[in-house]
């Protein structure tokens, strides 16, 4: 994860000092009103140790050349408290849950763009959750709203054809349903917020 954060930073340096003219304008004869899209992070489904079994697809529309809509459907699995600072308690194997929660779910997400390429948006997941034990068994279900508030920068590629967005992000999770007992036992000792989670979307304008 260390490595990603690193990663992420360089990008974010290389798309500040680019000058390219990230915001878009009905004017320009590239303009794409709509764009399809996902998330790099997907590569994590090839490590071969706590595999997230991540998906993510990505719809959106440019409502102006600075306000952006889009839809965002997902699907991952996780075995730890998502509140977790970065730490010697990340992933730690004391702090894992005797099991995992899988979530399918949706996010509605506003972007507005605040000069160049330099975005705020947020992102309000609904989630749908199931909790399995370590014996693979199904012992519940759940729902929470995950919240995801970021800042990043857009990057144009290929004539504006498509685009990359490394940010950073604040998540919060306003709302959560019961847990089964040894889920929540662990998941409660965790704050509802997580700080400097990084992000690396592209996409496809058209």
């Amino acid at each position: 994860m260390q490595r990603k954060i690193v990663a992420l930073g360089v990008v974010l340096m290389l798309a500040a000092s680019s000058q390219l003219q990230a915001q878009y304008s009905a004017t320009d004869s590239s303009y794409k009103q709509c764009f399809i899209g996902s998330t790099f992070f997907m590569l994590g489904n090839f490590i071969p140790t706590n595999r997230p079994d991540f998906v993510q697809l990505n719809l959106g529309y440019r409502l102006t050349e600075k306000d952006v809509v889009s839809l965002e459907l997902k699907t991952w699995k996780y075995g730890w408290p998502l509140g977790i600072p970065y730490g010697e308690f990340y992933e730690a194997p004391a702090e894992r849950f005797p099991g995992y929660i899988r979530e399918f779910g949706f996010a509605l997400v506003y972007q507005r763009y605040l000069w160049k390429g330099l975005y705020t948006g947020v992102h309000v997941m609904n989630a749908w959750q199931s909790f399995v034990d370590d014996n693979g068994e199904k012992i519940g279900t759940g729902f929470q709203l995950f919240n995801t508030y970021r800042l990043g920068y857009h990057v144009k590629l290929f004539q504006d054809r498509f685009f990359i967005e490394p940010s950073i992000a604040i998540t919060h999770r306003p709302y959560h349903s019961e847990m089964p007992d040894a889920f929540e036992q662990i998941n409660n000792k965790w704050s509802s917020f997580f700080f400097g989670e990084p992000g690396l979307h592209f996409g496809y304008n058209f």
